[in-house]
């Protein structure tokens, strides 16, 4: 991957730094960080010396919550900040179910450059849950995450569902080191969990996932919703992408999860 400046402008100390395990030192839990990432020293020297964009504030193209609050709970991040963010790819997730259990599918909604770009559907299942078609689509946003990481694009995932951000990013390890055992039980899923966190230990220091509210009007996260229930209604059991034209309004329009 190709080498990247970071510049910090309010943390511990500021400055450039060449590596994100330094940049994270000094602004990870630092109350009002500003810092983002650059792909030459030319642009971060440019951006370290004059005045940094609104877009460029509180937010790094590298993960920033998800993992610094495994032991606080998850914080939700609604629609204007998540504009603010300066991320190339912003991938949301979400699973349906009618009813739970019963029939079950994922979609997911994917923006380059803040604009929509793709939407993908599938993995229907006549007899499923509404917590595993969620994992289900947060799987496909990590494989999705691996091939833009590849490109050098920085991504972070949008999810509505704690439950999945918390297996994979809280829970798992400790499910890891007890034999992948909890007290209380059976952990459900499992063989899917097993797969993702095995995928997101590979990928973790280069993405962000945040948890959202569903159904507050967040686009993405309600197009990735009415994927859902195309899936549904179409009983595909592959992962699909969605080919018909991406009016954003009609799509709105379409039956919700």
């Amino acid at each position: 991957m190709a080498k990247k400046f970071y510049v910090v402008w309010k943390g511990r100390e500021t400055g450039i730094f060449t590596d994100w395990n330094t940049c994270k030192k000094h602004v990870d839990q630092f109350p009002g960080a500003r810092y983002k990432s650059f792909k030459t020293k030319e642009e971060a020297e440019q951006a370290f010396n004059g005045k940094p964009s609104s877009a460029a504030l509180g937010t790094s193209n590298k993960r920033a919550t998800a993992s610094s609050s495994a032991n606080k709970g998850l914080k939700t991040y609604n629609g204007d900040e998540i504009a603010a963010m300066t991320m190339d790819t912003k991938v949301f997730t979400d699973g349906g179910c009618e009813p739970n259990p019963g029939e079950a599918g994922s979609g997911i909604a994917v923006y380059r450059n803040d604009v929509l770009d793709e939407l993908w559907y599938g993995l229907y299942n006549p007899k499923g849950t509404n917590n595993t078609a969620e994992l289900n689509a947060l799987h496909q946003a990590l494989l999705m995450a691996q091939s833009e990481i590849q490109q050098d694009r920085s991504i972070a995932i949008y999810c509505d569902s704690k439950y999945s951000i918390q297996c994979i990013t809280q829970w798992a390890a400790g499910w890891q080191k007890k034999g992948w055992k909890k007290s209380g039980g059976e952990i459900k899923n499992l063989a899917l969990i097993k797969e993702m966190f095995a995928l997101y230990q590979e990928l973790k220091s280069d993405i962000n996932i945040f948890h959202v509210n569903g159904h507050v009007g967040v686009e993405g996260n309600e197009l990735a919703d009415r994927m859902t229930m195309v899936a549904v209604e179409r009983k595909d059991k592959s992962f699909s992408r969605f080919k018909d034209t991406l009016d954003i309004g009609t799509i709105l329009a379409m039956r919700a999860g």
